[in-house]
């Protein structure tokens, strides 16, 4: 599908959804966004334009020459885009889903071409924003430096969000809830360190282009003004996210601590029952023997005294252990 933006004579915007079969281009062309584009849409554009978008296998490129390149006429950036997944649309629980998807953007005359293959609140905040504001898109390096300002916005969201789950879980940690299990904390971590890698490649790959748009003679001074101060953002940003792992990851030494502790306890226990249990096993396997003369066997009282030494010989050894403190 083909939305056109366009500016008319009274300086609004008019959003169009444009049609191969029955229309002809408008004047005026502020962003031409290409959701879930055909290959006869994407090639109509790119001949009415002189474009070449790239392909498939070139947005999912990793090389920094696949993510921008520009030329005389043309700047073509593939830019990464976070999108959030709840489970029961619920933020407050630790369920959060990321997945990638990329968005190719490209500029030509002025004009913002965007194509992708799923809705964004990101594109629809911006929408809302021309339609409402006409006034502050000039052209279609405007859109592009409010895409990046608000997708800087809502990376910086998901970073204080992963930061508040690592604040629960630290809590969590420290008062070792019998009902949060270990193996349940350290998925928690791991889930955490995952989301927050996701964002500050995220970051890099925004990092990257913006720099990369700075550096371009095709942008007015006040829109590269306005990218370097979202791009101080960003880099504080990456800081944050820097300092979050090192969180999380001392979160998960404090656990590891725990569990080391906890298993020392048990292997402590075992081992003091051992202990504890030799002197009556080694008394019970000297009367089992069966030896012909053994005459203490033959004490009206034998039984019952060898009952309370063997109680005694273990009473013994724990009462020693609790004095050097070993339990």
């Amino acid at each position: 599908m083909l939305y056109i933006y366009i500016k008319t004579q009274n300086a609004l915007v008019q959003r169009i959804n444009f049609n191969l079969d029955s229309q002809e281009l408008p004047q005026n062309i502020l962003w031409i966004d290409l959701l879930h584009p055909s290959v006869a849409e994407i090639a109509f554009i790119s001949s009415e334009f002189n474009l070449e978008f790239p392909t498939k296998e070139e947005r999912e490129e990793i090389e920094l020459s696949a993510k921008y390149w520009e030329d005389n006429a043309t700047i073509t950036i593939n830019a990464h885009f976070l999108i959030r997944e709840f489970k029961n649309d619920n933020e407050e629980q630790n369920s959060i889903k990321l997945r990638t998807e990329i968005v190719t953007f490209a500029t030509a005359k002025n004009i913002l071409f965007t194509i992708r293959y799923n809705e964004f609140s990101t594109f629809k905040e911006i929408q809302a924003r021309i339609l409402a504001s006409p006034k502050n898109f000039e052209d279609g390096f405007d859109i592009i430096d409010k895409m990046f300002e608000v997708r800087v916005e809502k990376d910086a969201d998901l970073l204080e969000w992963i930061d508040k789950e690592a604040r629960r879980l630290r809590i969590t940690v420290l008062e070792k809830k019998d009902e949060y299990s270990y193996d349940e904390m350290l998925k928690d971590i791991s889930s955490l360190q995952e989301l927050n890698m996701r964002v500050r490649d995220s970051l890099f790959d925004k990092r990257r282009a913006m720099t990369s748009l700075l550096k371009s003679d095709k942008i007015d001074r006040d829109i590269k003004q306005n990218l370097t101060i979202v791009l101080k953002d960003l880099n504080s940003l990456v800081e944050f996210s820097v300092s979050q792992l090192n969180v999380l990851d001392n979160i998960q030494t404090i656990l590891a601590s725990q569990v080391n502790i906890e298993q020392n306890k048990i292997i402590k226990l075992f081992t003091v029952a051992t202990v504890a249990m030799m002197p009556p096993t080694l008394i019970g396997t000297i009367y089992g023997m069966n030896f012909k003369f053994m005459p203490e066997l033959e004490l009206h009282y034998a039984y019952p005294i060898v009952l309370v030494v063997m109680i005694i010989s273990i009473i013994v050894p724990v009462i020693v252990f609790k004095k050097k403190g070993w339990l």
